[in-house]
């Protein structure tokens, strides 16, 4: 397959995009360094923060500070654009709207591939921001598939957005607090399976209990954007 080179809009945490970045090496087929895929990598650090977006309807501000990331990759001549954030899909179409180049719906391809796994009817929790379950882009996702999202509880949810926080202001984490969540998702609440819906929750290292129930929508974000740049992934 041809190869194409990928555009990424990191920096929604730059961790999450080294993460990001790494997981593509890891799980790209390649024996040499040309069997690896091209990748132009913008760590756009100082886009506003898309909870606070979001949650006072200040999209154009994001928007506004975008825009110019899609001129440098349209210049850089990329096939495809992959956007390692979650939240940041609640602008999706207006993104899309600014490029002609194919933005990867990390999204949709994660709702796909869950319902590819579980079927019709399947009950997903999701771990993610704030921002990201009040927009509904994985409810709308789940819809789709005609699939059911479960969102935590409060004191659940607030227990998430610190572990976010404390992971992009590079403070201690106990990833006992998401591992018991992910726990009591699957055995109290009857979900089939767990996003992991932010990128920053993708730096965490899980025990295999946990993480054997997580679909991590970054990991489907590194696979579809080997695929899609004439890479192979590693089975």
């Amino acid at each position: 397959m041809e190869k194409k080179s990928l555009g990424v809009i990191g920096g929604m945490g730059p961790m999450a995009t080294s993460v990001f970045f790494e997981k593509v090496i890891e799980n790209t087929v390649a024996s040499s360094d040309q069997d690896h895929i091209n990748m132009m990598i913008l760590n756009h650090a100082t886009l506003p923060d898309r909870t606070s977006v979001i949650l006072n309807k200040r999209e154009e501000l994001f928007l506004d500070a975008i825009k110019n990331d899609f001129k440098l990759l349209e210049f850089a001549g990329v096939a495809n654009i992959a956007i390692p954030c979650n939240t940041s899909h609640f602008f999706y179409e207006k993104m899309q709207e600014m490029t002609s180049i194919n933005i990867i719906h990390m999204i949709d391809e994660t709702c796909k591939t869950i319902h590819q796994k579980y079927g019709d009817h399947s009950k997903v929790g999701v771990l993610a921001t704030t921002g990201t379950i009040s927009s509904g882009i994985y409810e709308k996702g789940c819809n789709t598939y005609n699939m059911q999202l479960y969102k935590p509880n409060k004191v659940y949810q607030e227990q998430i957005m610190n572990t976010i926080y404390h992971v992009k202001s590079d403070l201690e984490v106990d990833t006992k607090v998401i591992e018991k969540i992910i726990e009591d998702l699957v055995h109290n609440e009857g979900c089939s399976c767990v996003i992991l819906a932010c990128t920053e929750l993708s730096c965490l290292d899980l025990d295999d209990q946990a993480a054997k129930y997580c679909i991590d929508a970054m990991d489907v974000l590194v696979e579809r954007s080997i695929e899609y740049s004439g890479g192979i992934v590693k089975s």
